[in-house]
């Protein structure tokens, strides 16, 4: 009796351990978060006293050596880029897994597959060299001319198109595996009903893997706005605001690749860089913040 009382007891302290070394854990890992915005604040901090916030969100001029530091042309460097991507990258995807998860055989599936395993994997300098070899010269014959535009393929259009192939497998892959959290029951249960393949995909498809739709999005958007190689060597890296999308532009991960320690001699130019690190990485919270309660919302009204 003695003896199991003590391996009761041993079991309980081994949970209690288990679970408290888990949550410990847990919460060094969600404190990493804090500890890079406090540490990008701190070494942002110089640049930030030195001059308001606004004139350094909204000004257009970037001229180090004259210490004028406009973030302005690369936020919407980013954003634009990165929309491009997204507004070419949603419908595709979104299309490419459902006929994937609904309508392709097991065989397309199994041949499918291992190339958009293969994409993921594939390196971003490659994408990047592959952009300048392909998509910059074809934007610049037969793009441009049909807009009356002379350009040179180094646009905001190049990297738009030259990420968006890059987040294709992400999305793809995260929609497949929602789409498979869908019960059969209910497809089949529509189906039965006389709703056609494609009235059951719209309203018990989409509707049941919503949250799950909206969070392989938020996922892609956040890897297009942290990507640098790739847009680096096709955008133009011209560091002023783009008016069409065959202008080139600078995004705040190209000018961070670019000259975080080449010349970091010149007053502020380090803090400067710092805080486009810390700009960057607010967008990216931001973004995943109202996903998130997006979601949150989503699913209260299916409970």
């Amino acid at each position: 009796m003695e003896t199991k009382s003590k391996v009761s007891y041993y079991r309980v302290n081994k949970n209690r351990y288990a679970k408290n070394g888990m949550m410990v854990l847990t919460i060094l890992a969600c404190s990493l978060i804090v500890l890079i915005v406090v540490g990008l604040t701190i070494r942002s901090a110089p640049i930030l006293f030195s001059r308001p916030l606004s004139e350094l969100l909204f000004s257009t001029e970037w001229k180090p050596f004259k210490g004028q530091f406009g973030f302005a042309p690369f936020i919407v460097g980013t954003f634009a880029v990165t929309g491009v991507a997204v507004v070419i990258a949603v419908p595709l995807c979104l299309l490419t897994a459902i006929y994937l998860s609904e309508y392709a055989s097991s065989r397309v599936t199994r041949f499918v597959n291992p190339f958009i395993d293969v994409l993921s994997g594939i390196p971003s300098i490659i994408f990047g060299v592959w952009g300048i070899l392909l998509v910059v010269p074809f934007i610049s014959k037969y793009i441009a001319p049909l807009f009356n535009v002379s350009s040179n393929g180094y646009t905001v259009l190049a990297g738009g198109l030259v990420l968006s192939i890059m987040i294709f497998p992400i999305i793809i892959n995260v929609l497949l595996e929602v789409f498979k959290t869908v019960p059969n029951e209910m497809k089949d249960a529509s189906l039965s009903l006389g709703a056609t393949k494609w009235q059951t995909v719209k309203k018990v498809l989409l509707k049941r893997a919503l949250p799950g739709v909206i969070a392989a999005f938020v996922l892609g958007l956040s890897r297009a706005f942290g990507e640098t190689m790739a847009v680096l060597m096709v955008t133009g890296n011209v560091s002023k605001l783009p008016k069409s999308l065959m202008d080139p532009t600078y995004t705040l991960p190209s000018l961070i690749a670019n000259n975080y320690g080449e010349m970091l001699s010149i007053p502020m130019y380090d803090s400067a860089l710092l805080l486009a690190s810390l700009i960057l990485l607010m967008i990216i919270l931001f973004f995943n913040i109202i996903s998130r309660i997006i979601l949150v919302k989503i699913e209260r009204n299916y409970q």
